[in-house]
């Protein structure tokens, strides 16, 4: 073998970075996981609005278990939604302006506590608003959030909950007594 040319690793790297370049160009923004385990590709809005809306959503619905792929697809359905309607891709972008400009540092870059108070000014506007009720939708509605939090989805399908795990608490541990008096 010779040792003149690309090594694997330089094949790899370079492939990538042209890749990663080509998504860019292609799409208008991407935006993507610290650490590389997924990417999404915005066509309304751009990196830093998808970043900020990422963050605004972990902060209205908490959950520090579920990772930020599960509030990716609440940016996702934004962008999408955005995409078709000029009207609600300039109150996304006007709202991200507006939480970024609060405080006069970046959104994102603020601590908790901070981001929580400029959002706490925003509730009644329509930016927010939007954002709330497509992160209730959009996060809540994946089966995927579901499975996290052991909820098994409709039972109606199946006959309802009587007969498929009405009383099927393993997590809550055994009622006392008290709790639960024998029939009859």
């Amino acid at each position: 073998m010779s040792n003149s040319g690309m090594n694997r690793r330089q094949f790899l790297q370079t492939s990538g970075l042209a890749a990663a370049g080509v998504a860019v160009v292609a799409s208008g923004s991407v935006l993507m996981a610290s650490d590389g385990a997924w990417a999404l590709q915005l066509t309304t809005l751009d990196a830093h609005e998808g970043m900020t809306l990422l963050g605004m959503t972990r902060q209205l619905y908490p959950h520090d278990s579920l990772g930020d792929l599960y509030y990716a697809g609440v940016v996702e359905a934004l962008d999408g939604e955005a995409k078709g309607n000029a009207e609600l891709a300039g109150t996304i972008k006007q709202g991200v302006a507006e939480l970024d400009g609060a405080m006069g540092v970046k959104w994102i870059e603020l601590s908790d506590g901070n981001q929580i108070s400029v959002l706490q000014s925003m509730e009644d506007s329509g930016f927010f608003q939007k954002v709330r009720g497509t992160t209730v939708v959009a996060l809540y509605n994946n089966p995927l959030v579901w499975r996290h939090f052991g909820y098994e989805g409709s039972s109606h399908e199946y006959g309802g909950y009587l007969e498929r795990g009405f009383d099927d608490l393993r997590w809550a541990g055994e009622p006392s007594a008290e709790a639960s008096p024998k029939a009859g």
